[in-house]
C-alpha cells in the first residue's frame, strides 16, 4: 500500500467515539500498518501504527523507527505522521519519546518546556543544509497533554493537508530524508542537562517469527546480539535484522525461498528451481558504502569456500540498505550481485536483474 493511500484511508475513517476494539476500521488498519507499508519505509526501518490502547487516541499516528536508535515511542527518536484532531492534516515530524519522562515531569507545562528547550538544542546541532524547510512546529488542534507534548517534543516537522497530499514519490523522498535528519541527529551532542532521558535505548530478548507459508524463514528478531564464527565475535545490529526480514518477504513474491533457520553464520540463503543463492546483507551508515562493500565480498566468499566444499557453489548476493553506488560495477566484476533500497522499492545491479531479483 501506497503511504499516500494508508493517510488518506485513515484520515477519512477514523473516529475516536468507536474505541480501538477489533473491527473498527481505522484501527485494524492502524495496527496492519507494519506490513501495509513495509515496502515504501526506507531499508533497516520499521513501521508501526498507533490508534491508542483502551480509549481512542485524540491524535492516531504511524511511527517510523531506525530499530538501531530505538523501536519504543516512550523513550529516544523516532518519526512519525502525527495526524491532527480534526484529521484535516497530517504532520512528518521527528520525535522524542515522552512517555518515559513524564514520571520526572509531569504530564504538563514542566514537561512541554524540558522538549521543547530539547527540541531546540537537537536543532541547532543539525547541518543547516539537512533541515532547509523542516524547521515548521505542529499544529494538532487539540488542548489534551499529550497532543501538545508531540507539538512541543517535535525537533523538526513537515505538515500535509489531508485535501492536498504530495504525489506518492514525493511523500517517500521526504521519509527517506526524515530518516537522514533522525539519524545525524542521535550525533549532536547536547549540554548534560539536556542529554540524558530522552536518548535511552531499550532492547528486547531476541525471538524468533514464524511465517506461514515459509517453513525455513524465520528472521530473528531486532534486537541486538552477538555472534560466534570459529573465534570471531560479530555484533550484528536490529536495522541488520529489519533488513533482511524486508528482503525476505519481498524476494519471496518473486518466486525465491528465503531461508535463515539453522543458516548461522549466514545471514539468508535464497533457493528457486534448484539454485541456491548465499546472500550477506549490510547496513550502510551516513551514506558511505565502503566499509558495507568490503566487509560484504569478504564474508560472501568465505562463505562460499567454507560453507560449500562439498556442494555446488551457491550464487552471491550482497544485500544493501541504500545505493552503493560505484561500487555496482565493482561486485558486478567479482560475479557478486547487488541489491538495495530506494524509495520507489527495491533495485539492483544487471546480474541481479538477469537472477529475476528486480526488474
Amino acid at each position: 500500500m501506497d503511504i499516500c493511500d494508508l493517510l488518506e484511508e485513515i484520515a477519512g475513517t477514523y473516529d475516536q467515539q468507536l474505541g480501538t476494539g477489533g473491527g473498527v476500521y481505522a484501527q485494524d488498519l492502524l495496527r496492519q500498518v507494519p506490513s501495509l507499508i513495509e515496502q515504501a519505509v526506507p531499508g533497516s526501518c520499521k513501521a508501526q501504527g498507533y490508534g491508542g490502547k483502551g480509549s481512542a487516541a485524540l491524535t492516531p499516528w504511524i511511527g517510523v523507527f531506525d530499530p538501531d536508535i530505538t523501536d519504543d515511542p516512550k523513550e529516544g527518536l523516532y518519526l512519525a505522521y502525527i495526524f491532527a484532531a480534526d484529521l484535516k492534516s497530517v504532520t512528518l515530524t521527528l520525535q522524542q519519546g515522552v512517555t518515559r519522562l513524564t514520571g520526572k515531569y509531569g504530564e504538563g507545562e514542566k514537561l512541554r518546556d524540558y522538549l521543547g528547550a530539547r527540541g531546540k538544542a537537537l536543532f541547532g546541532g543539525l547541518p543547516p543544509e539537512l533541515v532547509t524547510d523542516w524547521a515548521s512546529s505542529p499544529v494538532f488542534n487539540s488542548k489534551a497533554d499529550r497532543p501538545r507534548a508531540y507539538e512541543a517534543g517535535s525537533v523538526v516537522a513537515r505538515r500535509y493537508e489531508i485535501g492536498s497530499l504530495p504525489n506518492e514519490h514525493v511523500l517517500r523522498e521526504d521519509l527517506w530524508h526524515a530518516v537522514e535528519i533522525l539519524r545525524a541527529a542521535t550525533d549532536v551532542k547536547l549540554l548534560p542537562k539536556q542529554a540524558p532521558e530522552g536518548l535511552a535505548v531499550g532492547y528486547v530478548p531476541t525471538k524468533h517469527v514464524d511465517y506461514k507459508g515459509l517453513e525455513g524463514f524465520q528472521p530473528k528478531g531486532s534486537s541486538d546480539y552477538i555472534t560466534h564464527i570459529a573465534e570471531k565475535t560479530i555484533v550484528k545490529s536490529r536495522s541488520h535484522e529489519a533488513l533482511i526480514e524486508q528482503f525476505g518477504h519481498y524476494v519471496e513474491g518473486r518466486g525465491f525461498v528465503p531461508i535463515t533457520k539453522k543458516q548461522h553464520p549466514k545471514d539468508l540463503i535464497l533457493r528457486r528451481d534448484g539454485v541456491e543463492w548465499l546472500v550477506e546483507a549490510k547496513t550502510i551508515k551516513r551514506h558511505n558504502p565502503t566499509t558495507a562493500v568490503r566487509e560484504a565480498v569478504g564474508q560472501l566468499f568465505e562463505y562460499s569456500h567454507f560453507w560449500y566444499e562439498q556442494a555446488p557453489k551457491p550464487h552471491l548476493l550482497a544485500l544493501f540498505s541504500e545505493d552503493i553506488k560505484g561500487y555496482m560495477s565493482y561486485l558486478e566484476e567479482l560475479k557478486i550481485a547487488s541489491v538495495w533500497r530506494t524509495p520507489e522499492g527495491w533495485t539492483g545491479s544487471p546480474l541481479a536483474a538477469a537472477w529475476g531479483l528486480v526488474d
